[in-house]
């Protein structure tokens, strides 16, 4: 099989947003969509467990070596976009921020919300990534998966896709996103998009911990509330173990302050849950997807 390059035992905390990770057995940054099914069907051929990662952003790993083959998607950039229709072809790895800009110059509306989220397109998909009452999902027309198991390669419309609050059937099924085609309205404004996208970042830089590593949002918000009041109601920002901090500016981010390690964050995560929970009598469910660990 062509096209298999890989290194072995790399330190994932440098493909993670919180700067925490274990280490990859084999690890792999495919630059498109071929050399992406190629490692796919090369582990399925070896026997090998396969896991995806794209911006590491909304990613916990544990301290351990993890078998088999990690695929980081961040290379695979490719983005086409058609201004008269507002049709986007986006592999798995465009990072949200550029297609935010890009979109933006091109006229289209819909996207200056994603500016703020250093996920890529992919990963956005799978953990139905959003801001307040957005989402990419409202944008999504299809997705390009391949089946983890049987290798086949097909094509899922976006209403035969079951995206709840923080939700796909991705997170739990063998498909991976090759890549998506979405819509957004053309025609707009483009100095008054590029305006919009560039308050929406600031917007996100002045409220979030944006100076630190950090996960992004820790916690998905409860029914009619918002963690980040819950945690804040309670006084726990600037609360610490170890290396791993609530952060002060906002009480749903966890920041990294230079020497946390993954069992930090994961007692400071169930810490918070345990006093969310004696206090208000309210599960907090986490956002973050768990890599290496047994968490329920």
């Amino acid at each position: 099989m062509k096209n298999i390059n890989f290194e072995e035992n790399i330190n994932l905390s440098n493909y993670t947003t919180i700067r925490v990770g274990g280490f990859a057995e084999y690890f792999s940054k495919p630059n498109n969509a071929y050399e992406f099914i190629n490692l796919i069907k090369w582990s399925h051929l070896k026997n090998q467990k396969c896991r995806i990662i794209g911006a590491g952003s909304n990613l916990l790993i544990n301290n351990i070596l993890l078998k088999g083959l990690t695929i980081c998607t961040k290379k695979m950039r490719s983005i086409k976009i058609e201004s008269h229709s507002g049709i986007v072809l986006a592999e798995a790895g465009v990072m949200l921020p550029t297609m935010s800009n890009m979109l933006a110059k091109k006229g289209l509306q819909g996207g200056e919300w994603t500016v703020g989220i250093p996920g890529t397109v992919g990963g956005a998909i799978c953990m139905n990534a959003g801001s307040k009452k957005l989402s990419l999902a409202n944008n999504l027309l299809s997705v390009q998966v391949i089946d983890t198991k049987t290798l086949k390669i097909f094509e899922i419309e976006k209403q035969d896709i079951n995206f709840q609050y923080r939700y796909s059937p991705f997170q739990e099924n063998n498909l991976q996103i090759i890549r998506a085609k979405l819509r957004f309205e053309p025609k707009g404004n483009i100095e008054q998009l590029l305006e919009n996208t560039k308050k929406n970042l600031k917007e996100k830089t002045d409220t979030q911990p944006y100076n630190l590593p950090s996960f992004g949002s820790v916690f998905k918000n409860p029914t009619n509330t918002y963690a980040a009041k819950l945690i804040e109601e309670l006084g726990l920002k600037g609360f610490q173990i170890g290396g791993a901090e609530i952060s002060t500016m906002h009480g749903n981010f966890i920041v990294n302050n230079s020497c946390a390690d993954s069992k930090d964050i994961l007692d400071l995560i169930t810490v918070i849950q345990q006093k969310v929970l004696q206090k208000k009598g309210i599960y907090l469910q986490p956002e973050v997807r768990m890599i290496g660990f047994d968490y329920p």
